[in-house]
């Protein structure tokens, strides 16, 4: 790519303005397990009754459980947590 380009490129990009993170809500009526599983295919953070945290991408979710792939810091395993060891689930949203 050239000088010139590359300009363009830069300068067509911060026109665009900042990209707005997705917003995240829940809804009356929401469970856990609901809103852990709207999140399919997104990281995750899932803090459990235990203190541990365990961040990864979910993969399914059940009324029962769970499963996280690619763990942060044990990127080779997947997870499954009870949904009732959950105590609180974080996402990035900024």
């Amino acid at each position: 790519m050239n000088h010139s380009a590359a300009v363009i490129l830069l300068a067509s990009l911060l026109a665009a303005g900042p990209v707005a993170a997705e917003d995240f809500t829940i809804q009356p009526g929401d469970t856990l397990a609901r809103t852990v599983a709207l999140q399919k295919g997104k990281t995750v953070t899932l803090k459990l009754v235990s203190g541990e945290e365990l961040t990864g991408t979910v993969k399914m979710v059940t009324d029962a459980a769970a499963q996280l792939s690619g763990l942060a810091g044990k990127e080779y395993f997947d997870g499954v947590v009870p949904i009732d060891k959950i105590e609180a689930m974080l996402i990035r949203t900024k």
